[in-house]
């Protein structure tokens, strides 16, 4: 059985969204039948290479909130990944264009080295102090660490173009399925699951989809958190 799964590094949710899939994964008894292959899809595919802004900044202008609700959304994001063990800095942490690493993935894919190199870049991205954007030599590190040449990556980063087409692809079929955000997971052309649902959903999805054949269905509990082309949902309340 094949999961596919759309995200953004620059997404929280997707982030999040992995880790509880994993979860269920873990538990699927029949895990070891199932392939992961990571498809991408941008937040902002039109954003410039060079424009970066402050997440907190970022929030406050897409949002029209303030700031005080901008670090609030973000202490709560903190608590609902510090419950997926997961590491994530609430403050002075960057936004920019995602492009280069999608590319890099499809690279790290042909390779063998896609699930390493996505794991880096959410890391870097959340949870590190050096940003991850318009920093090609900061790239490179987290490439060669997951296993890829380094030279071999600088000629990715270097032609605009390298993977570009995959990238765009990957995209266009996101919104042939009907994914207006992510992540979105789809489980063997079966079941489509949008946002970062409980460890319990993605179960239930994983045995339905091994079991049944159907056309793509929606599992959708109605209030799963996600990120879409005006952003990202903003958790409320204390977790």
């Amino acid at each position: 059985m094949r999961v596919e799964i759309w995200s953004d590094i620059a997404c929280p949710w997707c982030y999040v969204g992995k880790a509880r899939f994993e979860k269920a994964l873990r538990d699927f008894p029949h895990r070891d039948e199932v392939e992961v292959v990571h498809r991408s899809f941008e937040l902002d595919p039109g954003r410039a290479k060079d424009d970066i802004q402050p997440v907190i900044t970022m929030l406050t202008r897409k949002y029209g909130m303030s700031e005080a609700q901008a670090e609030a959304g973000e202490d709560n994001l903190g608590a609902q990944a510090a419950a997926e063990g997961l590491d994530y800095r609430t403050r002075g942490r960057d936004h920019g264009s995602t492009f280069d690493m999608h590319r890099l993935l499809h690279f790290a894919k042909e390779q063998g080295h896609q699930e390493r190199l996505l794991d880096l870049l959410y890391r870097a991205n959340f949870a590190e102090e050096r940003s991850v954007f318009n920093d090609d030599e900061r790239l490179v590190e987290l490439a060669v660490a997951a296993g890829l040449e380094a030279e071999a990556v600088r000629a990715v980063l270097a032609d605009p173009g390298s993977y570009a087409d995959e990238v765009r692809a990957d995209e266009r079929e996101a919104a042939q399925l009907g994914a207006s955000g992510v992540p979105f997971f789809v489980l063997d052309r079966k079941y489509g699951v949008s946002g970062a649902q409980p460890a319990e959903v993605f179960a239930q999805a994983l045995t339905q989809a091994y079991g049944e054949r159907s056309p793509l269905t929606i599992v959708d509990s109605g209030d799963a958190d996600a990120c879409g082309p005006d952003g990202c949902a903003v958790p409320q309340g204390p977790f």
